[in-house]
């Protein structure tokens, strides 16, 4: 890592450069980012989903946020990188800060929004600090055997999934582009463009993604730029005459040709980086800068979506419980890893119907790896399961109807005390989240705290969101919505799923985590004056009952825990059989205060 550091540098001084910025994202803005766009972690180590660095000629920063504040200290080499805190340290301050007036920073603008990049030169203007905006990514130049962009194959989406046909989807959002008072739609996010073309692909680990961009016009037509040899004679015929195909590297001749023919176009300053307005500006092209429409419209899924959803949920749980099942059996004996148990859990999930990988790296933590909260094991930090031990395992499978994501933490011997009282907190707070019932107009943020309170009684908090969304067959963290305090923006809406997962870390021995994925519901009774709103928890797998102190509970928590498990046991125990349907049975069986 050092040698690319200087690599690095050598290039800065060659550029005439006194800083650069290496943000962990690709041109689409993509959380998980394809393996050639993974130039944070190939300068740093870091290798969490969340992050940027700042390079100076003589110094260099690391930001991640709250998830990663352990594992950056296993991963990167703070003699190098000091570490900040994502959210709260901005990386235009630590320019002010660490250089001159006059300095020059560069940044590729195919990386980095617009909102960024406007907040950040206001900043340094104040220094007389340049911002550069470069050609051609610096990490490129140096990194000399970077991967190729994936050219695995395109996948149609069918109907019996999705729910709509693309033309409908089109014509539909096509109205709202006119009705914005514009011509067209720019889309560079992959799960837009997945979702308003009903195509999957394979280009993203994790995630069924097609590495392109679109434009999408308010007549229905559109324009996909996308490499030629993914696409097949069905998928061509799929896609229909109405939408043309192009090679990916001719997107920013057809935005220029936007100008040309005098067209504006709507372009989401939060999710669209500074290269395409850049591009458009020069164009003069009008732009209406407006959030994406297709974002709010893919959350809010249809019947065949939430039908999908429950439906890969129930499959998934048979996986669930067989793991869980084999945890309880072996997980004491001493020869089970953190790895045996993630590919445990993956040789149950292949078993289940539709199933097409995971939705994102499982997290397998056992004892203090528990309390790190985006935890990747490796064969360096991989721990043996033992007795009297807190496991932690959150996983997700992918399948053609829906995608799934489950939190659950299990104890291996015998719990101690603080161990009970911790988790059965993190449990009320799930359960009150779990049965919220608010008005239609609420955000996720004034629901965030339902989760939290029963730890906040006693001076405890997690340093994570309550919940993300989740897509249909897509990403595993979606937006626009969310249950965080930063999740303001966004009212919850019908249709919309959502994961609930309060949880509590304590740091170097273990951590807790609880998560299911709920369906935001309409709950109106007539006398009411206002539309009411309702969860429908979709998850179906136990949550382990030895880590409970029951007399902390409610009647109306210990109700809700043990309807849920009576629901597991009514649509799991018949699709398991011997010892694996025994042990649900056992391991959901009602719970008293007695």
């Amino acid at each position: 890592m050092n040698n690319r550091l200087l690599a690095l540098r050598q290039k800065l001084r060659e550029q005439n450069l006194t800083g650069y910025i290496i943000p962990h994202s690709d041109e689409h803005q993509s959380e998980y980012t394809p393996s050639y766009a993974e130039r944070l972690a190939w300068l740093t180590g870091f290798k969490g989903s969340a992050g940027l660095a700042t390079i100076s000629l003589d110094r260099a920063a690391i930001f991640v946020d709250g998830r990663y504040s352990l594992q950056v200290k296993d991963q990167v080499d703070l003699k190098k990188f000091t570490p900040l805190k994502l959210h709260d340290d901005l990386p235009q301050d630590w320019f002010f800060d660490n250089l001159k007036e006059g300095d020059i920073v560069g940044y590729d603008p195919w990386l980095h929004s617009k909102v960024w990049l406007n907040k950040a030169k206001n900043k340094l203007a104040a220094k007389n600090i340049t911002l550069k905006a470069l050609d051609h990514n610096l990490i490129d130049d140096i990194w000399s055997d970077q991967p190729p962009a994936s050219k695995n194959p395109v996948t149609i989406q069918r109907q019996r999934y999705a729910g709509e046909k693309s033309s409908i989807k089109r014509n539909r959002i096509g109205a709202q582009i006119e009705a914005m008072g514009a011509d067209a739609l720019i889309l560079t996010s992959l799960d837009s463009i997945a979702w308003i073309f009903n195509i999957r692909g394979s280009d993203v680990d994790c995630t069924p993604l097609v590495l392109s961009f679109a434009i999408l016009y308010s007549n229905s037509k559109a324009k996909l730029f996308i490499d030629p040899d993914k696409l097949n004679e069905d998928v061509l015929n799929h896609l229909s005459q109405k939408v043309s195909c192009f090679a990916k590297d001719d997107f920013v001749n057809h935005l220029e040709k936007l100008g040309d023919d005098g067209l504006s176009a709507v372009v989401d300053p939060k999710k669209t980086h500074s290269a395409v307005f850049e591009t458009l500006e020069k164009a003069k092209v009008k732009i209406i800068e407006a959030d994406d429409p297709i974002q709010m419209d893919k959350a809010c899924k249809n019947d065949a979506e939430l039908d999908g959803a429950r439906e890969a949920h129930k499959r998934d749980a048979v996986a669930v419980a067989r793991f869980l099942c084999w945890i309880d059996k072996h997980g004491s004996s001493g020869k089970i890893n953190e790895i045996d148990a993630v590919n445990k859990l993956y040789e149950f999930r292949e078993q289940v119907a539709l199933f097409q990988g995971n939705s994102f790296d499982t997290i397998s933590g056992a004892g203090p790896n528990g309390a790190i909260v985006h935890y990747k094991v490796t064969k360096d930090t991989c721990r043996t399961l033992g007795n009297d031990m807190v496991y932690l395992v959150d996983s997700g499978g992918q399948y053609l109807d829906g995608t799934t994501d489950i939190t659950r933490t299990v104890i291996i011997g015998t719990p101690s005390e603080e161990q009970k009282e911790r988790f059965t907190r993190v449990l009320k707070g799930h359960i009150a989240l779990a049965q919220a019932r608010f008005p239609l107009g609420r955000t996720g943020a004034h629901l965030d705290t339902l989760a939290r309170k029963s730890l906040w009684d006693v001076g405890l908090d997690y340093d994570h969101g309550t919940g993300h969304g989740v897509g249909s067959y897509l990403g595993v963290h979606e937006g626009p919505q969310s249950i965080s305090p930063l999740g303001f923006n966004v009212p919850l809406k019908p249709g919309m799923i959502i994961s609930n997962e309060p949880g509590y870390y304590k740091t170097g021995e273990y951590g807790i985590r609880i998560e299911n994925l709920v369906i935001v519901r309409s709950s109106q009774f007539e006398e009411e004056e206002r539309p009411m709103l309702t969860l429908e928890t979709i998850t179906l797998a136990p949550i382990d009952t030895r880590l409970i102190n029951a007399h902390m509970m409610s009647t109306a928590e210990i109700t809700w825990l043990n309807i849920y498990h009576a629901t597991v046991r009514e649509h799991i125990a018949p699709l398991l059989k011997g010892e694996e349907k025994d042990w649900l049975i056992n391991a959901t069986m009602a719970i008293t205060t007695l």
